[in-house]
């Protein structure tokens, strides 16, 4: 038999063909690693895609450098968040979703990036079992950077959201939404690492990897949640008013808004048992404000009195000379304000426009938005009169996107909230996941806080989460509808409401330490010691 000897050259386009097949697989596993993450969320709710589609990125990562690690990452995030976002491509237009989606993909391609330098300056020689664990450390730190930057932050689409059916996500009440989404990572990443030893044959490593991941799932189950009432129970009465869905046109709503809640209020009151407590309606549902306009306070007041308890709304402030402010307020019998609250955290970009001429330049619908809205500087507080319980009754109250912040709701138990309110307008997203994605945020901090939360929207999701996440009563998506109920108060702070900060700035800063590691290890290696 006669063998062929090949050339320098034709081994160098062999090896350039199979790099590039190579390249090509990862870029593809990456893609498809992001979409499987995804599929965590809602509406489909296959919690266990989203450690699944981080070990399909481990792999991906596996002989990637520095920037291809950082390529690959850009790649699986857009696989994340063009289909995680598409509900700004409805309310707001193609180009603010895409430029959206790909900015917040950086949250994929710097975990990556400082993964692949990690594993390609050989920090963990010889200690495998650690990976996974840094991999975790260095998701959940940039799931914390893009918490607070740029503008605030836009923490949507974090691990810990996608898990709130998952037993791991009772490590919330633990160590908050910072924990669960390090545990996931942690798994994905033992998956990923179990990934590679089935393909080396490595039996041991190859158990050990899927083990691990089943065990961080399974601790979530040791974790005790009490629902029990701890200083009584409050009578809520939720009103979702509802408005046709016309998408950035629900603005031009604003008084049909208001006697849909009306209308809602007064089917409440003829199948209530009870005289509720309170009612909550929702962010904009008077969206004219009651202080200053006697339509709306006659809508309201009249909606206040035939329930015979206050009522806790949604209005806009324009009193401001700079501006005007997202505002809920809790509305007497007698027709006036008792207790307020402004939204801390406006959204830039849809609230208000940091960079207004690019972003007119960018979408035309930067030209609905004629006036900034102002930040609120108070504690997401209102404080409930009750005279059945015969006493004041703090309730902690955030506005729509402002679930997703840890720091307000933490600030809102650490106030003395009892039970945490979310009131939300979703009427510009559509018929998309938006709101069952948010549903669920909300569900998570009921866990986190040991509360019981409710979230009210103007369109829905609209329903009632005890302490351990599970959902009491729910409403539709664009349907007017009504539920009540007689909920839990709970005075005790979680572990997380105590460490919460603390733990996520740990995470935060937990790459700077990688670093400083590597640095020592540097050192060992150029001094004598001895």
């Amino acid at each position: 038999m006669i063998r062929r000897r090949t050339t320098r050259a034709q081994r160098l386009r062999a090896s350039r063909r199979a790099g590039g097949a190579l390249a090509l697989r990862n870029i593809v596993v990456a893609a498809i690693a992001g979409w499987a993450i995804n599929l965590a969320f809602p509406t489909a709710n296959l919690w266990v895609a989203a450690p699944i589609g981080l070990a399909l990125l481990w792999s991906a990562l596996e002989h990637s450098g520095v920037r291809g690690g950082f390529g690959l990452g850009m790649v699986a995030g857009l696989g994340f968040f063009l289909p995680h976002l598409w509900f700004i491509d409805v309310s707001a237009g193609v180009v603010p979703w895409i430029a959206l989606a790909t900015v917040e993909s950086l949250a994929f391609a710097l975990p990556t990036a400082a993964w692949c330098w990690v594993r390609s300056r050989r920090v963990l020689d010889g200690r495998m079992w650690a990976e996974p664990l840094v991999f975790g450390l260095l998701w959940v730190a940039a799931e914390q950077l893009r918490s607070i930057a740029p503008y605030g932050g836009f923490p949507w689409g974090r691990l810990a959201f996608s898990q709130i059916d998952a037993p791991v996500a009772a490590l919330a009440w633990l160590g908050g939404a910072p924990l669960v989404s390090f545990a996931v990572a942690t798994a994905g990443g033992a998956l990923g690492l179990a990934f590679e030893a089935i393909r080396g044959r490595r039996l041991v490593l190859s158990v050990l990897g899927i083990g691990g991941a089943v065990a961080v799932y399974a601790a979530g189950l040791a974790v005790p949640l009490d629902i029990a009432p701890e200083s009584g129970t409050l009578r809520i009465g939720l009103v979702q008013g509802n408005v046709p869905n016309l998408g950035l046109d629900s603005f031009r709503q604003a008084r049909l808004v208001t006697e849909n809640h009306a209308a809602e209020t007064s089917r409440l009151v003829a199948d209530l048992p009870w005289t509720p407590d309170v009612v909550v309606w929702a962010e904009d549902s008077a969206d004219v404000d009651p202080r200053v306009d006697a339509t709306s306070r006659r809508i309201v007041t009249d909606a206040a009195v035939a329930v015979g308890s206050p009522i806790l709304l949604g209005t806009n402030d324009y009193s401001p000379a700079d501006g005007r402010y997202n505002t809920a307020l809790l509305w007497s019998t007698k027709g006036e304000a008792i207790a307020f609250y402004n939204k801390q955290h406006p959204v830039p970009f849809a609230e208000y426009l940091p960079l207004r001429t690019l972003a007119r330049a960018v979408t035309k619908a930067a030209d609905r938005l004629t006036v900034d809205m102002l930040p609120g500087h108070l504690v997401g507080l209102v404080s409930l009169p009750s005279e059945r319980l015969a006493r004041d009754v703090p309730l902690g109250d955030v506005i729509c996107f402002e679930v997703a912040y840890d720091p307000l709701i933490r600030s809102s138990v650490r106030a003395g909230a009892e039970i945490i309110v979310v009131q939300t307008n979703n009427a510009t997203f559509g018929l998309t996941n938006e709101s069952e994605q948010q549903f669920a945020m909300t569900r998570l901090r009921a866990i986190e806080t040991g509360r019981v939360a409710i979230q009210v929207s103007t369109v829905g999701v609209s329903g009632f989460v005890l302490p351990d996440g599970s959902v009491v009563s729910k409403t539709g998506l664009f349907t007017a509808e009504h539920l009540a109920e007689e909920v839990p108060l709970r005075t005790s702070k979680t572990p997380a409401m105590r460490v919460g900060g603390v733990l996520g700035f740990c995470f935060l800063v937990a790459p700077v330490g990688l670093w400083l590691i590597r640095w020592l290890m540097s050192l060992r290696g150029r001094w004598d010691w001895d």
